[in-house]
């Protein structure tokens, strides 16, 4: 049947006529040709007639013949279950045949075809198709040895791991020994493609390349001198993947391959560079790396450094030369959507606030997002800062005498360079930059000014790298002189300078906190002004700087004047924006930092802002309900699905989150003056639904909004605590540790309320707290949120939760010994004492660990502090002098003072 076919005349003009104007530029034309598409679709043979006009039809240009099969791909990857049999047994020979067309184009593009049709599962129904190809690759003819190995390197692309599984009967342990031979073949094509394919498989460690690891290592050496860069390339990404899973076959040469390594940061091809500089990032996390690379830092980091200027094609894809340009409009495409980071309930810690370090992973090299994403001076750069990292201040020795002549140079693009060496270092070298930061400093102050827009925008992302180190200084020298010319490139003429500028005051405003509030009428005055001055893109950063403002100072924020300035833009664009606006997230989550810092100032705003977060989750929890119904009915309609696919769309949770987090902003923020919205609202009942949906972060913030009323509100609460709980106990899962962490705050939080009346619910919840607190390598956080909720059950209900005090005593004291005295605290003290009088017994192991708790207290409330007392001394009357004189011995000498200060112990 396969051969018979042959296309009607009239059919075939009528395609070739709709692949001419599928490649006009008029979007209409587009949108007409992608109907006819649709319709051809319903004809079975109609995929016979792209693959003749891409294989058969040689008197057509090549790419209206490539077109063809790239529709063809389209196609199989959209119904090829519905393909008829003898039409893609047609396909696939055609294929076959073709590969080794004398058109680059047309083979690369059989191959997309072929490893289309092999990654839908039909590597298994298409038995002789590897054989076949590795069969080619012995031809003598160049395009069909060419040909071949394009379709095998994409099939080991994008199956790598069916190629590696008994189901095709391991076919790598013939392909990778094939292609191995292929490393010396005379077209630097075919060596370049035979490096790429055994490349698939080294980060899997597949098993036939493990076997010929030596003979690989040895063949990639011999190709190291190559002179096409397509093969140096994917040498070095070799040696990269390499490094990460079989550093032991590399260190005996690791002298050699550092060396050559160095040359090919170097290389010409600046893709070849990139590629080489990614050995120096995976190189820093591994723990030779110091002994390894000592000796080779005075070369490596005068080439790394050199590799951190802007390449002239940067500068123009940068637009380096337009200084001014804040009255454009930005292109849509370049704004990227940003995710929102749940709300997550910690506890505030002796020395400053920090939340969870372990969720701060945010890279902080990306000063120039918006260029091809990931370049040499990127990766250098990043390169620097996790060597800066591994060798700290020992870095310096070779940086210094670089930096002197960098940041003072004449040429603004060496001196931009310089500044972003400055930068990346600051992590690691910190320590070893102090003495050189008083001069330092003020120098690039001066910058912040320099004619240049990328060099006052790296100085913005700098100088945010020292902030700490400036917040610590006396604030009239440094701090604000910085803050004074920061706040000037926040409304910079340079769009650039003004997200630089945007995102450098967030992050001096975290560090300065509280220290900011002399200057906040100041600061306002340019957020605000900047509102009408900025561009879409920068809006967005401009309402994370705002937000971030009003976690840093907090209730220093209310006061009329500065209400007057701030709220009246921010609820403009609220207004403005549509509940479909993607920038809700940002204005909603500004908006949420805003309401806590201002309390009842935020009041006038409330009822409208309050309202809309309702409606946003009532939304969009209507919609995933009809889609659930939607999906029933239309499940037998599998056409449907094809030809609509936006339809099934899931909805947008990401709206239902920000919502959910700012109505706990607005009630924590509010606090009982939130009863009556609650009180006119289905709120509860949202939150009902909300807690037991299938996504963990909107299970997290519903968690966090439900502690979150309950302070503020409980009488609204109460009636849904029977159905609340259970949800609350299958939650503490410490796998999904934001989720735990907030159902446990809620629990305790909840507990408050209800005092004696919790007592039904201490079992749903009690074993999974008492395991989670006993759990190795258990989250700070949720550590110290765990002990709090099991303090709290055991002062409402200490008959249920005391006999098990054994089991938690000990961790329960260390996780809470280091977060300072609060409310929170002292109510989970209250409970621990409670559960002492209760059972003593399950104290006494652990007796030092409770000692060192109390201890941790600066000034606990004078009826909890005699508490303290009556514990203390009723277990040193119990075991006798002279046994408490044995026992206090073993006290560190710091907590026997402290002891005997406050409590005559």
């Amino acid at each position: 049947m396969e051969c018979q076919w042959k296309p009607d005349e009239q059919g075939l003009q009528q395609i070739l006529q709709l692949l001419k104007e599928s490649q006009s530029p008029d979007t209409s034309t587009q949108r007409s040709v992608q109907q006819k598409l649709e319709q051809l679709n319903q004809y079975p043979d109609f995929n016979n007639y792209l693959i003749f006009v891409l294989t058969k039809l040689k008197t057509e240009d090549e790419p209206t013949r490539s077109l063809s099969g790239l529709i063809l791909k389209n196609n199989v990857k959209s119904h090829y279950q519905n393909f008829p049999n003898g039409v893609s047994d047609f396909i696939k020979n055609e294929c076959l045949q073709n590969i080794g067309d004398s058109s680059p184009l047309i083979r690369a593009t059989v191959g997309i075809l072929i490893t289309t049709i092999a990654s839908k599962g039909e590597l298994q129904n298409w038995p002789e198709l590897l054989p076949k190809l590795c069969l080619l690759l012995d031809s003598e003819d160049y395009n069909t040895c060419e040909g071949a190995f394009g379709a095998l390197q994409k099939i080991c692309e994008d199956s790598a791991e069916i190629l590696d599984s008994d189901m095709l009967d391991r076919p790598l342990n013939v392909m990778i020994p094939k292609f191995l031979q292929f490393f010396k073949h005379n077209s630097p094509k075919i060596r370049s493609h035979a490096i790429a394919c055994v490349n698939q498989f080294i980060i899997s460690r597949t098993q036939a390349l493990m076997l010929h690891i030596d003979p690989f290592i040895e063949n990639l050496f011999a190709l190291a001198g190559d002179e096409e860069p397509e093969v140096r390339k994917n040498v070095c990404r070799a040696l990269v993947m390499l490094l990460e899973v079989r550093l032991d076959r590399l260190l005996p040469h690791m002298h050699n391959i550092i060396e050559y390594m160095l040359q090919r940061t170097q290389d010409q091809d600046e893709n070849v560079a990139l590629e080489a500089c990614e050995f120096w990032l995976t190189l820093a996390e591994q723990p030779v790396c110091k002994e390894v690379l000592s000796g080779h830092l005075p070369k490596l980091i005068p080439v790394l450094v050199n590799g951190m200027k802007y390449s002239e094609i940067d500068i123009i894809l940068l637009k380096g030369d337009v200084e001014e340009d804040e009255a454009i409009p930005d292109n849509e495409q370049d704004i990227r959507s940003r995710f929102h980071r749940s709300r997550t309930v910690a506890q505030q810690h002796e020395g400053g606030d920090s939340i969870e370090e372990e969720e701060d992973d945010e890279d902080d090299l990306d000063d120039d997002e918006t260029i091809s994403d990931w370049n040499l001076r990127k990766c250098s750069a990043a390169a620097l800062d996790v060597l800066a990292n591994v060798f700290r201040d020992d870095l310096l020795l070779h940086i210094l005498p670089l930096l002197k002549e960098l940041l003072f140079h004449q040429e603004w693009l060496i001196k931009e360079s310089g500044i972003l060496v400055l930068g990346a270092i600051a992590e690691g070298c910190m320590q070893g930059m102090i003495p050189y930061l008083p001069e330092l400093i003020p120098h690039l102050v001066q910058c912040l000014s320099d004619k240049k827009a990328l060099v006052r925008s790296i100085t913005c992302w700098t100088l945010s790298r020292y902030a700490h180190w400036v917040v610590s200084q006396p604030p009239d020298i440094y701090l604000k002189p910085l803050m004074t010319e920061l706040l000037k490139r926040i409304l910079d003429s340079n769009k650039r300078v003004q997200e630089a500028a945007c995102s450098a005051f967030a992050t001096l405003e975290e560090e300065a906190c509280t220290e900011l509030v002399p200057y906040l009428a100041f600061i306002l005055d340019t957020l605000v002004f900047a509102f009408s001055k900025y561009q879409h893109k920068n809006l967005l950063i401009l309402y994370d700087a705002i937000g971030t403002l009003a976690d840093s100072v907090g209730h220093h924020l209310n006061k009329p004047e500065y209400i007057q300035m701030l709220m009246p833009p921010l609820i403009q664009k609220w207004n403005q924006l549509k509940d479909e606006d993607k920038d809700l997230f940002p204005l909603l989550e500004c908006l949420s930092s805003v309401a806590t810092a201002l309390q009842s100032g935020f009041l006038p705003y409330c009822e409208p802002v309050y309202q809309r977060c309702v409606n946003l989750v009532q939304k969009t929890l209507a919609q995933a309900v009809n889609q659930c119904e939607y999906h029933l009915i239309s499940f037998s309609v599998s056409q449907l699905h094809q030809s609509q696919p936006e339809f099934y769309e899931a909805p947008d949770k990401d709206f239902m989150i920000v919502a959910l987090d700012l109505l706990s902003g607005l009630a924590e923020g509010l606090g009982g003056n939130i009863e009556q919205l609650v009180a006119r609202s289905n709120i509860l009942t949202l939150m009902y639904q909300c807690m037991q949906d299938k996504m963990p972060e909107v299970r997290q913030s519903s968690f966090a909004l439900l502690g979150d009323l309950t302070k503020a509100c409980f009488q609204h609460v109460k009636p849904c605590i029977a159905n609340f709980m259970p949800i609350l106990g299958t939650n503490l899962n410490p796998e999904l540790i934001s989720v735990c962490n907030n159902a446990t705050w809620a629990i305790g939080e909840i507990s408050i309320q209800m005092g004696s009346e919790m007592q039904p619910y201490v079992p749903m919840v009690l074993q999974q707290l008492v395991e989670i607190i006993n759990r190795p390598n258990t989250p700070k956080t949720l550590l110290e949120n765990t002990a709090i909720t099991i303090g709290r059950l055991g002062y409402v209900c200490p008959q249920e939760v005391a006999p098990m005090l054994q089991q938690f005593i000990r961790p329960w004291c260390t996780s809470l010994r280091n977060i300072r005295d609060n409310e929170e605290k002292d109510s989970a003290f209250r409970g621990i004492c409670t559960m002492i009088t209760v059972n003593p017994g399950g104290v006494v192991q652990d007796f030092i660990f409770f000692c060192d708790a109390v201890a941790s207290w600066i000034n606990p409330k004078d009826d909890l502090r005699e508490m303290f007392y009556k514990i203390l001394h009723g277990f040193k009357n119990q075991v006798g002098d002279e046994n408490w004189r044995r026992f206090s011995d073993q006290f560190p000498l710091a907590l026997k003072e402290r002891l005997a200060a406050f409590y005559g112990v």
